[in-house]
């Protein structure tokens, strides 16, 4: 049986979450291939379960961009026993999680959270080039590990001054 495995692109709470709603995108922003199949990222303050724009609140944006950790993920469609179903998930990391820094006025950028599903006895490693951000070739990625698109989530914000 394949192992679900969950690439960041980019890429117990006290808190309440984050009482204002994030906006969803317009149909014409929405990207089909980038937001299906349930995904849900948690953030302390903020729960993103569909595409959207993180909402114009100064003090949010600087919390996900210079305080907040990793999120936590969550698959409501994983098996039972899932660490996707409790939003603990263990497994390798290819690299560290590094949290959304859009430049001050650049306008809004994109930052996805995809779930793959890990062909069995497959190892996963990026290349010396994929370990950069900017450097990411997400389409070679898949084809390389002939991996299968599970879910897949967005979000836009921009920098927190703006």
């Amino acid at each position: 049986m394949a192992l679900l495995g969950l690439f960041l692109v980019s890429f117990a709470f006290l808190w309440e979450p984050y009482k204002t709603e994030t906006i969803l995108l317009p149909q014409d922003l929405r990207d089909a291939s980038f937001c299906h199949g349930g995904l849900k990222v948690v953030y302390p303050e903020l729960d993103i379960d569909q595409c959207s724009v993180i909402p114009n609140d100064k003090k949010l944006r600087e919390k996900l961009s210079k305080v907040w950790k990793a999120p936590q993920i969550y698959f409501p469609k994983a098996q039972k026993g899932s660490s996707l179903l409790t939003g603990e998930i263990r497994g390798e990391t290819l690299t560290d999680y590094l949290p959304p820094t859009p430049p001050q006025r650049s306008g809004y950028h994109r930052y996805q959270f995809m779930l793959f599903e890990q062909p069995p006895h497959t190892k996963i490693s990026l290349t010396k080039e994929e370990s950069s951000r900017g450097k990411w070739n997400l389409q070679g990625f898949i084809r390389r590990f002939n991996l299968e698109d599970v879910a897949t989530l967005q979000f836009l914000t921009q920098h927190f001054k703006d």
